[in-house]
């Protein structure tokens, strides 16, 4: 649980990002982290589109670069884009400057409207605070589902979901080539067992 669900110290160092959702609705943001890339978003697409359902893909910038086509065909598809770093850098070995340059370059290619994950979940307070004031929304997770761990089973990370999720739960997968082999073994499985719970799926505005 203490990879899976934040631990309270970091929500109190982050107390204005998004962690969790409306408590008192039966709803839930799914979002994908670290694509586009070839090898796993389309997938994830296609999965999303046979349930009639829509996610948020926090892309890295330089990735969306390489693959212009998906990030286009993610937008078409009527998903949310979010902003998740130029080239995934780690907060800690940047200065404020630089890690907000980073994510401006990410911003020119994404056109995220100012929503943005922070690599590895987690910023400098001062670069937290540097974003807030500059107006970006900045989304963490309620549930990560480590569907990209080597250290669990498919089974696992489908436990997770159904063990963790709740009412607003921010629900964080990824498209990726270390999670792509688990996805396609339990990312429908999942959507289904939180249809059947009564979830419904919404977007970031």
């Amino acid at each position: 649980m203490i990879i899976e669900q934040p631990a309270r110290a970091l929500r109190w160092l982050y107390p204005q990002a998004l962690w969790r959702m409306d408590h008192s609705r039966k709803v839930v943001y799914l979002t994908f982290d670290d694509g586009p890339i070839p090898e796993a978003t389309p997938y994830v697409l296609d999965v999303l589109d046979e349930m009639n359902i829509k996610a948020t893909f926090f892309m890295v910038g330089e990735n969306a670069l390489r693959y212009p086509h998906l990030l286009d065909e993610v937008r078409k598809r009527g998903h949310r884009i979010g902003n998740h770093s130029f080239n995934h850098i780690a907060g800690m070995r940047w200065n404020t400057r630089q890690y907000y340059a980073n994510i401006l370059k990410a911003e020119q290619v994404l056109k995220s409207g100012k929503l943005f994950r922070p690599a590895h979940g987690w910023a400098k307070p001062k670069q937290y605070l540097a974003l807030r004031r500059k107006g970006w929304r900045i989304v963490m997770w309620d549930l990560v589902t480590r569907d990209y761990s080597n250290r669990l089973t498919p089974s696992q990370v489908l436990d997770n979901v159904k063990r963790y999720t709740r009412n607003g739960s921010i629900i964080t997968f990824h498209d990726s080539l270390k999670s792509i082999d688990t996805l396609k073994e339990i990312l429908p499985m999942a959507l289904e067992w939180l249809k059947a719970e009564g979830y419904r799926f919404e977007i970031f505005e």
